[in-house]
């Protein structure tokens, strides 16, 4: 696929894997369209994204998908790329109460229901562009759940409606679907476990055009792909090496 000459919408565009992609794709040739919660975090990023524009907005929430998406159809009808970004975890022991339901019903809304609402009203506009694609951003806990538990049943959930969404749309359409699969990234958000010892966000954004450019759709970063080929190998040690005692 051609990375440049696109219009990239990106959900949670502001901070960490989210920015990194922004900038990159910007670097490429593209024109960029972020989104973000908070309107200070926003305008910080939009400073150092020339040419970028944004969009103040909860992907979790109806109403704000529905701006989103009119503010699309009014201001960027072309749009041809969209990376379902954004994303909320929660760090707690299962066998502690620690309200697990309130915190996997936040994860699973933003990671996964979320997206599929967004894709929704926005892949008839990608299916009139003579390219484009999905990009769902998922996790080495897709396949092997680590120490985010309700976070990673998130991500297998969107791992599995990916695979599903790439069936039918390679059948019916032009429109291509990606997976992105990062393991830990040193950004704020991965913070609570740890996130320092991962790998810079950079990385992760270099991996994925990289993977556009070869249309290679399933896009294991790092040691996701040394994951995913013991947990093909050995699925009790890819669970142990995840979740060492």
């Amino acid at each position: 696929m051609n990375i440049t000459n696109n219009t990239v919408l990106i959900t949670g565009g502001t901070a960490g894997i989210g920015f990194e992609l922004a900038k990159s794709f910007a670097e490429a040739g593209n024109k960029i369209i972020i989104t973000g919660r908070n309107q200070q975090r926003l305008t910080e990023a939009l400073a150092k994204l020339p040419g970028a524009t944004g969009f103040t907005g909860d992907i979790s929430n109806p109403e704000d998908t529905e701006k989103l998406v009119d503010f699309i159809k009014n201001n960027a009808p072309e749009v041809n790329i969209v990376i379902n970004n954004a994303g909320a975890a929660h760090l707690y022991k299962l066998a502690n109460n620690e309200d697990a339901f309130e915190k996997a019903q936040d994860e699973m809304l933003t990671n996964y229901l979320a997206v599929i609402r967004l894709n929704e009203k926005l892949i008839p506009l990608l299916k009139l562009q003579p390219q484009a694609a999905v990009v769902n951003v998922s996790s080495i806990v897709a396949f092997v759940p680590g120490s985010l538990p309700t976070y990673s049943a998130s991500k297998a959930a969107l791992h599995s409606y990916t695979q599903s969404l790439r069936i039918i749309l390679e059948r019916t359409s032009n429109v291509k679907v990606f997976e992105l699969m990062p393991p830990l990234v040193d950004t704020e958000f991965s913070a609570p476990i740890n996130g320092k010892t991962g790998i810079p966000a950079a990385q992760v954004a270099s991996d994925l055009i990289t993977a556009i450019q070869a249309d290679n759709y399933e896009v294991r970063v790092g040691n996701t792909q040394k994951i995913y080929e013991l947990y093909l190998q050995s699925p009790a040690e890819a669970l142990a090496a995840m979740n060492p005692a």
